[in-house]
């Protein structure tokens, strides 16, 4: 029977964590190691690949099967933080995390490395939403601010430090390093973990809702599965379009499951928060923007410009730099200023500094990138501190870490959507213009062929060992073909940026953290 229960402050948590700073110190740690392993992953893909003899569809597996993982499990894993304990939890993950990342770095051989990819998604999925409730203990009422903005400074640094460290460890020592430095991250954040983090779990939950993680579980690989194979199959394919309607049958299963049991995986009654609701839409809303856009730097970097992946790093240094300062300065003036100005602003700034990019030209220098990266550090950092803080913040203490798995989630699909979809949209610019670009020299080469050529245009290169009287014409209408797609892909994601600023102005000041009446079945 459905019912509406407050839940009093007593039943929110065993004890609050009496070292807060030590706490933010200790899940940093852990989460430091998720961050630096999503990428140097892809700096060490090419390598793995060559020792391992691994196929591309193999190698995207390395990354996919991890992303899956991730996604499917992170609300469950904050749920199972809210029962069982939030410490506990997070420190199974940090150990867990830990010994996949040995097992992976001693596999030789591409099987068994893609199985401990998936089981490294599962721990990194226990690790998120319990760092997020734990912040959430440890830095009450407004506090929370200033924590979240010195969360994301250290996320920004070890996105900065993931590239330089990735690619540096490939280049100078193995592929398998950038696995093995998990390992003493990991047993410092044991460490420190163990000694600093107070158990902090709910009173009030006491079974998880097994039902509701099955069909949690299938639609969310259902959707994920269908978003990354999108690209390659197709948006009208077969296989598509099955992927995708049942993960809309099982999310119309889901939620008639959560509105009838006594104590639902995720409560429903979380969404009736304006703000709540709000903070969740722009997670997924920013990721779309930001990571989908950011994902075809690398191929402008690399392929267009020639860098090596650690020059690429060194690159887009300016925005990760950025987030470092921007960060715990979003977190300063979110608690002055309120979130709704801060978010809508920091989204503008976005669309900005994503209009900018996509003015770059063929030839842009450090200088040019670096200026609209620099905006962009300081325009995503106040939506991802307040958006965090609002998703988190709102919801009340009993249910933080489904909360924070929630947030993640958001992130996890708000990022592979926008990777797919403006994936398709720059695909189909390169190869509306490719042609003309190419002149005709286009005669030269088969359909088949020509096809063959705008696909790998799409990601900045241009195929080898040509006739030297048609490669330079090649190139140059790969390389033209793929900007016209690259300002392409950053003008929709500053129209995105620019709606997303607007949703923020329904964000409300504010925050029920105790007490909060919440529909629990």
């Amino acid at each position: 029977m459905s019912q509406t229960t407050a839940l009093p402050k007593e039943a929110q948590g065993e004890a609050g964590p009496a070292r807060p700073w030590l706490t933010l110190l200790a899940v940093s740690l852990g989460v430091i190691m998720v961050m630096l392993d999503g990428t140097v992953v892809a700096i060490a893909n090419p390598v793995i690949g060559a020792e391992l003899q691994a196929s591309l569809a193999d190698l995207q597996w390395v990354t996919s099967g991890y992303l899956l993982a991730l996604a499917v499990f992170l609300i469950t894993a904050g749920k199972l933080g809210d029962i069982f304990g939030h410490k506990r939890v997070f420190l199974i993950g940090v150990v867990g995390f830990a010994l996949t990342s040995l097992a992976i770095g001693l596999t030789s051989s591409i099987g068994p490395l893609i199985a401990f990819r998936v089981l490294q998604g599962l721990f990194g999925a226990l690790l998120q939403p319990a760092a997020l409730a734990l912040l959430r203990m440890a830095f009450p009422g407004d506090r929370l601010n200033m924590a979240m903005g010195a969360w994301g400074g250290i996320i920004g640094l070890s996105s900065a430090a993931g590239p330089i460290v990735g690619g540096l460890l490939v280049e100078h020592v193995s592929w398998q390093s950038v696995f093995f430095i998990n390992v003493p991250v990991g047993v410092i954040a044991l460490a420190v973990g163990w000694w600093a983090l107070s158990e902090s779990k709910a009173k009030y939950l006491s079974k998880v809702d097994w039902l509701g993680v099955v069909l949690l579980s299938i639609m969310m690989f259902s959707l994920v599965w269908a978003i990354i194979k999108a690209p390659e199959w197709g948006w009208g394919d077969t296989g598509t379009l099955v992927s995708l309607a049942v993960a809309v049958i099982f999310l119309v299963a889901f939620l008639w499951w959560q509105s009838r049991v006594s104590q639902p995986l995720l409560p429903l009654g979380l969404f009736r928060n304006a703000s709540f609701s709000v903070g969740t839409t722009l997670m997924i809303l920013t990721a779309f923007s930001m990571f989908g856009a950011m994902f075809f730097l690398t191929f402008f970097f690399q392929g267009v410009h020639g860098l090596s992946p650690l020059e690429s790093g060194l690159r887009m240094l300016p925005m990760s730099a950025g987030m470092i300062v921007a960060s715990p300065l979003a977190g300063f003036l979110i608690g002055k200023l309120g979130p709704r100005i801060m978010i809508s602003g920091g989204m503008l700034i976005t669309a900005v500094a994503m209009f900018l990019m996509s003015r770059l030209s063929i030839d842009a220098t450090f200088v040019d990138s670096a200026i609209p990266f620099v905006l962009l550090a300081f325009g995503l950092s106040p939506v991802f501190v307040g958006a965090t803080e609002i998703i988190v913040g709102n919801a009340p203490e009993e249910l933080s870490g489904v909360a924070g798995g929630l947030q993640q989630s958001a992130m996890q699909v708000g990022g592979a959507l926008g990777t797919a979809i403006l994936g398709a949209i720059v695909a189909a610019k390169v190869s509306s213009v490719y042609e003309g670009y190419l002149g005709p020299a286009a005669q030269a080469f088969p359909p088949d062929q020509l096809a063959g050529l705008k696909d790998a245009a799409s990601y900045g290169a241009a195929p080898q060992g040509l006739p030297e009287q048609i490669a330079g014409a090649v190139t140059n209408a790969s390389h033209l073909s793929f900007m016209d797609g690259l300002h392409l892909g950053f003008e929709v994601s500053a129209g995105v940026a620019v709606f997303a600023a607007v949703i923020a102005l329904l964000v409300k000041a504010g925050r029920k953290t105790e007490g909060a009446a919440v529909h629990i079945g």
